[in-house]
């Protein structure tokens, strides 16, 4: 175990010595000239040394305390420099979290274009649907599906999550190039048992038997159900917004028009403290940037439906 003064009379100290002025210490440390007294007063009983000499008001370093200064000096400049790194290394690199979903269908295939508009900027993506622990991990900033109640932390609403069947179109034209919703009853349905299918079920007038129970593959992602889709492996409930470009290249077809609402959405999380980082602020002003135009682009294509015939 370290056989330490206390480490705040030593810094004190510290500030005492290399102006060799109590006042002056105190402004630089902001607390009182009687404060900064107090803690040398402390140190020197604690030593049993004289390490200032005392002159009506003004001060000059003892023998011992001009040496102790230099090596405290020396030590001081080292923490600093150690700090310093780290806070050039925080500063140089950008770590976000966020959901599978998030990062397979949307994210990963945008980030380039940040990280190049911020070439000093490194940039770490983590895809996890566990909640980051702030307090705990690495991350800078998060992406998290959910409610937006996170206490301690400031959220940003980016997506509400909405729904709708979506297939490939060989899927669809081996079920005959069109589909009713009571299609949906009968075909093979990726994740059967996620609990939207039901209200988007029966807000499209289909009527379930009661008690029906679908067997199929579940999938743990949106991403994975929409790539099972894509295989043609059957139908699967996905968020157009996620989707637009496989729509737009024909590896998605959107059956029906209508959506469902899950309650829940997409949130920018980050800690209250580093809300004004530069690099938190310049990627928040990025990410609303490229949600807000890709939902504008969803939008105009004939109201997020592309390549699907009217049920």
């Amino acid at each position: 175990m370290r056989s330490l003064p206390p480490l705040s009379a030593v810094r004190v100290f510290e500030a005492a010595a290399r102006h060799e002025n109590f006042t002056a210490a105190a402004a630089e440390l902001s607390i009182t000239q009687a404060a900064v007294s107090y803690q040398v007063n402390l140190l020197e009983k604690r030593l049993g040394v004289l390490l200032f000499h005392r002159q009506g008001k003004r001060v000059a370093l003892s023998d011992v305390g001009r040496q102790l200064a230099e090596k405290l000096s020396g030590a001081f400049t080292v923490m600093e420099t150690a700090f310093d790194a780290i806070r050039k290394d925080d500063a140089a690199l950008l770590t976000i979290s966020t959901t599978v979903t998030f990062a397979n269908a949307w994210l990963a295939w945008k980030l380039g274009s940040f990280q190049m508009a911020n070439p000093s900027l490194g940039v770490r993506l983590h895809a996890d649907d566990a909640p980051v622990d702030f307090a705990r991990d690495e991350a800078d900033l998060a992406v998290r599906f959910g409610s937006g109640e996170w206490p301690g932390l400031s959220s940003e609403l980016l997506l509400k999550e909405t729904c709708t069947p979506m297939c490939s179109p060989a899927f669809l034209a081996a079920n005959g190039g069109r589909l009713d919703p009571a299609d949906l009853l009968r075909l093979p349905q990726i994740s059967p048992r996620d609990p939207l299918w039901l209200p988007w079920l029966h807000a499209s007038g289909v009527k379930v038997p009661e008690g029906l129970v679908r067997q199929g593959v579940t999938m743990d992602s949106q991403a994975h159900c929409a790539h099972a889709a894509i295989a043609g492996q059957g139908i699967a409930l996905l968020t157009p917004f996620f989707w637009r470009s496989d729509m737009a290249e024909g590896r998605l077809v959107r059956p029906f028009a209508n959506e469902v609402e899950s309650g829940s959405g997409y949130w920018l999380v980050y800690p209250d403290h580093r809300r004004n980082l530069p690099k938190v602020r310049r990627f928040r002003e990025w990410l609303l940037a490229e949600i807000s135009r890709d939902k504008a682009l969803l939008a105009a294509s004939f109201g997020g439906v592309r390549n699907a015939p009217a049920s």
